[in-house]
Order: C-alpha cells, then structure tokens, then sequence
C-alpha cells in the first residue's frame, strides 16, 4: 500500500528520465531540423504553432503544458521540442536512396507547408539536412558525399563502433541548410534513432554554445577600459591626499558599477555556453567515432574550431571574476584609508572637545570665586542692617565692626557650599 500523500511532483519528476527519447528509425529517410532562437513569449507561441498544424491536419491538439511533441502527419513526421533558450522542429519523411546520383536528393522539408514553414516563431539558429541512407544502396560513399557535400571541406567519420559512417562539411549550403550523410549499415531502429538524435544534437549545440562569443568579444573591450581606470585609480590612491579621497572613490564606486553590471549581463550567457560545449563533448563520445581514412572526424575538427571560442569565452568569464575581485579589494582599500583619516579627525576633534571643557572649567572655576565674593558682598550687607537694627534692643557691636567680623564667616561658608554642590555634581 503506497502512503495516502504523494509529492505533486513525483509523476513529472520520475518521468523526466523518459523525457524526449529517440524514435525508432529505418534508411532511408530524409531529416531536416530547424533551431528556432526566441523569448519566452516567443517559446510558448511555438505551441500554439504546432497545434495549428495539427489542427489544419485534423489531429489531437497537444496538451498545454507538453514540452516534447512527435506527431505522423502523414506525407512526414513532426517533431517538436520546447528547451529552455531555444525551440528544434525535426521534419522527416522516407524517401529513395536510388534518388542519390540521379537528381537532387529530397528533403524533408520540402514536404511542410510552406506558408506555416515560413511564420515559425522566433530567429533560426540552425538548420540542417540529414540523410540516413543505407550502406548497401552504394558501391562507394564517394558517389554520395559529392552530390550533396563540399569535398574542400569534408569531414567524416566511422560511428556506432563501425555500424556506419557519418559525413558533414560543417558549411551552409545556398538554401540556407547544412547537410550531413549518415551511411547506416545494419544498425537496429532503436539504436539508428538514437543515433540521428546525437548528431542533430551535436549540430544544434555546437551552435547555442557559440551564442557566448559575441558577448566575450563585446566584454573584452569593456573589460580593457575598466582594467585601465582600475590601473589609474590604483595609482591616484597611492599619492593623493586626504581632500582627493572622496572623489576617488566616487569613481570607484562607478566603476564597481559598471563592472557588476556587465558581469551580470553576460554571466548567465558565459554560464549556459560552457554547458553546452560540455554537452557536445558528451555527445561526440557517445556517438563512438573513429578516423575514417584521411578525413578529420567530427570530433577533431570541432575541438580545433571551437576551442579558440571557448578559451575566449572561458578567459572572458575568469577576466570579469578577477576584475570584480580586484576592484573589491581596492574599494575596501581606499574605505579603510578614508575611515581611518576620518578616526584621526574624529580624535583631533575630541582633543579640541577636551580643551575646550578644560578652559570651560576653569573659567567656571573663575566664576565662582567671583560669585563667592557676589555672594558674600550680599549677605554682609544683610547682616549690617540686622546690626543696625538690632543696636536698638542692645547689640553691643556697631554695624561696621559686626559686618567686618561676618565678612570670613560668610566667605568661607559660601565656599565650602560651593564646593560641596561641586563635588556632588561631579559624582553624579
């Protein structure tokens, strides 16, 4: 008994290992494959092109949330993919090997409706011919490599450990297609599609990963002027003075802008193209090759052509890195100088504070002398009227001598009040 809650994902997330395979497939045929480059707005408008072709077809529409389409039109087969950058429509239909030599081989697009054809949402980024054609039809590849290939730049090779030989030029051909020959000897249905999937794969990858060139070559030069402002700023810091400082790091500040700023533009792009070079490594190394008399195989001639694309790519991505680092390093640099003349400043005017509460006090102190004198002034003469006034009931003192004797008592008495509240106020 399976437990009463299951993950709402579970069904999608064990499925995803069956998620587009490869369809079983028998020479000759004639595949053609369009990589469709768009938005997202662009991506989902591709459903709802191929449930027109369906429905002008009189077929099932594909259900909303379907990524992955493989639909018998009857005069050819479908299939559509929706990924996560771009959408591959595969067309593929039978057709005559005895076709090859005679004429123009067909292809599989000949047979999609035109108009439909024409609005497929998006930019094209690939497009390819593949002929899967069987071995024994031919008494050599030759008579079939130069009907439909460039022999200037031809590249082949054995596949399927020997159970066929693959041949490309790796070139766009006047109707806007590359082209590849695949020569299958014996190979199973299942095999044999699994087979075509890899190489229309490698064809479509090769050139997403590609996407991240330009955006090295747009960086380098961003790179270039930011590494030179970053050069000259390094420079100002060390000689300038405590009033250039703000200055200079507004301009870092700036800089570290527009350093993040291009990084996060190109990031993710740099990102995506290293993973689809890897995925068309991986998918050279299962297609098994081998050299194929003096040709270059597919493997060989993509590494040498695509390595200089992803040296630049990978060099772009440790430039940005190593940029962002140094202008980190240098902001906290020039952060830690300002902060610290800004301590010193701090503690000069501390000093000042303390000086200035030193002759505070002092004059303070200064006051109240003068008021002990204020006050002892007043108090005398309060006490040289009640003298006078008290001679008229017997005081015995004049008012002068009475108010001369009161004059230390009071004097002393008002400082030692004075200094108590003081003292009092000080502990508090």
């Amino acid at each position: 008994m399976l437990p009463n809650q299951s993950h709402p994902q579970r069904v999608a997330l064990h499925n995803e290992i069956h998620a587009r395979p490869p369809e079983a497939m028998s020479p000759p045929l004639a595949i053609s494959q369009l990589v469709m480059l768009g938005d997202a707005q662009q991506r989902e408008a591709s459903r709802a092109h191929v449930a027109a072709l369906l429905r002008d077809h009189h077929l099932p529409q594909p259900d909303a949330h379907s990524n992955h389409i493989r639909m018998d039109l009857g005069t050819f087969r479908l299939r559509w993919e929706l990924h996560t950058e771009f959408v591959s429509w595969s067309f593929s239909r039978a057709c005559e090997a005895a076709a090859f030599g005679e004429r123009e081989p067909p292809t599989a697009v000949s047979a999609v409706p035109k108009d439909w054809l024409a609005a497929l949402p998006g930019e094209c980024l690939a497009s390819l011919h593949l002929w899967v054609l069987p071995t024994e039809a031919f008494t050599s590849s030759a008579q079939v490599v130069k009907q439909v290939l460039s022999e200037d730049t031809l590249v082949g090779a054995t596949v399927a450990q020997g159970h066929g030989e693959v041949y490309t030029d790796f070139a766009i051909h006047p109707d806007g297609f590359s082209r590849m020959v695949l020569l299958a000897a014996g190979t199973a249905p299942r095999r044999l599609g699994r087979l075509v999937q890899q190489l229309l794969e490698i064809d479509t990858y090769r050139m997403a990963a590609l996407l991240g060139l330009p955006a090295a070559r747009e960086a380098a030069t961003v790179l270039a002027f930011a590494e030179r402002e970053l050069a000259e700023l390094a420079d100002a810091i060390r000689v300038a003075g405590p009033h250039e400082e703000p200055q200079l790091l507004d301009r870092l500040t700036k800089l570290a802008g527009q350093v993040e700023s291009q990084y996060a533009g190109t990031h993710s792009r740099f990102s995506a193209s290293a993973a689809y070079f890897e995925l068309v490594d991986r998918r050279i190394e299962d297609i098994g090759e081998s050299r194929l008399g003096g040709l270059q195989t597919l493997g060989e001639f993509i590494e040498r052509r695509l390595s200089p694309a992803r040296a630049t790519c990978a060099w772009a991505t440790r430039r940005q890195d190593a940029l962002s680092q140094r202008v980190s390093r240098i902001s906290n640099l020039l952060r830690t100088r300002v902060e610290i003349e800004q301590q010193q400043s701090s503690q000069a005017l501390l000093a000042t504070m303390n000086k200035r509460q030193g002759l505070q006090l002092k004059l303070q102190a200064t006051v109240e002398g003068l008021s002990v004198a204020a006050i002892t002034y007043y108090i005398v003469g309060l006490v040289s009227y009640l003298a006078t006034g008290a001679q008229a009931i017997g005081w015995p003192w004049s008012p002068e001598i009475t108010a001369a004797c009161a004059i230390p008592v009071v004097a002393v008495s008002v400082w030692l009040a004075l200094r108590r509240l003081h003292h009092r106020l000080l502990g508090e």
